[in-house]
């Protein structure tokens, strides 16, 4: 059964994420409605073999609208979600407007998929690195609890969008070239150098993109004593993730277990390869659906061997965004 469906930010690198994903997962649709701001309006799109035109996103842009999947920024969020609500449609929001709404299912189909039939009108994805940072700790906590853990993140250009992936390469070119580099998408070089999460920071010093992994997480887990520190880094890569994890668990857990439960996760692929040195890298993440993890070893720190570091790499513009978001409509269908 197929539905009407729009994507709201079609032209952004989300957008287009939507567009390949609903392709390659063959999503069933009666017809597809293709949104984006004024600037974008009248673009043409191809897309499965006809072309589209890109029309401006409105309040009156969702008529007849099935499930809208939204990828156009937090502010166009709460402006325009609650016309499409009213107009019968079921929205699918990846920006962080709705996360935190008690109402609002906040979902990962790997972990809480109960929670989309809980729906009042919006499903909110979560952000990009917790995801990635959670799929495969889902799996660890439910079969040993976790009673902390300290995440530090490097993450790609790709989560601040197009432009920042635009900037990364033309920052690098302009200063293989002896040019100073052009700062515009981020507030300093992004190009071979590394610095602090470019989110607000609140009066205890942590971050935007922190805070958001920290409250996320216990909100899917459905696990409000977790104890949960973050510290968020963007690098010079263009579209992965990667992610260092620690955990401390409720009873002793051996690095055997670990890859024992994780080689069955859904979402999960192992690549944990000692003898070569051989770990998840950002490239090997790119255009990947599942979470890779690796680097699994005893964290000697923690008594009783209660104590596990691991890393992951994930795409953030697939599982860390569209696929999860197209994932949750295809259960809603």
């Amino acid at each position: 059964m197929g539905c009407n469906l729009a994507i709201a930010g079609v032209t952004g690198a989300v957008g287009q994420e939507f567009l390949k994903i609903l392709k390659e997962r063959d999503f069933p649709f009666d017809s597809l409605k293709m949104l984006a701001s004024n600037r974008s309006a009248g673009k043409k799109i191809e897309f499965k073999g006809k072309k589209y035109i890109v029309e401006e996103l409105t309040k009156k842009s969702f008529s007849r609208i099935d499930i809208a999947l939204f990828s156009a920024g937090g502010a166009r969020s709460k402006e325009f979600v609650p016309a499409a609500v009213e107009a019968g449609t079921v929205v699918v929001d990846n920006s962080s407007a709705f996360r935190m709404d008690a109402d609002v299912p906040l979902v990962i189909p790997e972990i809480n998929p109960q929670k989309i039939q809980e729906h009042k009108g919006i499903i909110a994805n979560p952000n990009c690195s917790t995801i990635i940072g959670i799929v495969p700790v889902w799996p660890l906590h439910k079969a040993n609890p976790v009673k902390r853990m300290v995440v530090s993140t490097y993450q790609a250009a790709s989560g601040a969008g197009m432009r920042a992936m635009f900037e990364l390469e033309s920052q690098t070119r302009e200063i293989l070239d002896g040019r100073e580099p052009t700062c515009e998408a981020f507030p300093y070089q992004i190009a071979f150098n590394c610095f602090s999460h470019n989110s607000a920071l609140d009066a205890n010093g942590y971050n935007l993109e922190e805070v958001k992994m920290v409250n996320e997480t216990r909100k899917i887990f459905d696990c409000p004593e977790i104890a949960i520190t973050c510290t968020c880094i963007r690098i010079p890569v263009l579209r992965a993730h990667c992610e260092s994890i620690n955990l401390e668990f409720a009873d002793p857990i051996t690095p055997e277990q670990v890859r024992d439960l994780l080689s069955t996760a859904p979402g999960v692929s192992v690549l944990d390869d000692r003898e070569n040195n051989r770990f998840p890298m950002p490239i090997d993440a790119t255009g990947k659906d599942d979470i890779l993890v690796g680097r699994i070893r005893q964290d000697a720190s923690i008594a009783e061997n209660r104590g596990i570091n691991i890393w992951v790499a994930g795409d953030q513009l697939r599982k860390g965004a569209a696929l999860n978001a197209v994932q949750i409509a295809e259960k809603l269908l």
